[in-house]
């Protein structure tokens, strides 16, 4: 089975005189339930933005959706495959681990 993968923008940060968002911060959260356990696991991180708020496509925080800023957020350089890649195999480490700790007595 695989992974679910959530991405949700937490905080998105603006310039006030014309709404312009400079910073978004995004997290990505990652489920998967196997034999019956629920494992889970989350990156989180910020994506620096440059607008033009001059241009036709510019769109000011009052009317921005989180779309958007996902949309945004992949094409200024975070690598959602590469995200959801790495939390993969952080679940698949829960589920089966490689590795241990502990005393042997």
């Amino acid at each position: 089975m695989a992974a679910s993968f959530t991405w949700i923008v937490s905080q998105c940060d603006r310039v006030l005189a014309d709404g312009g968002i400079n910073l978004v911060h995004w997290r990505c959260n990652a489920s998967e339930t196997a034999s019956g356990t629920d494992y889970t696991t989350t990156s989180y991180g910020t994506c620096p933005l440059t607008y033009d708020a001059s241009s036709s496509d510019f769109i000011a925080y009052d009317n921005v959706t989180q779309n958007d800023c996902l949309t945004w957020v992949y094409a200024n350089g975070v690598d959602k495959d590469a995200i959801e890649t790495t939390l993969q195999s952080n679940i698949d480490l829960q589920i089966t681990p490689t590795e241990g700790t502990g005393v042997p007595w």
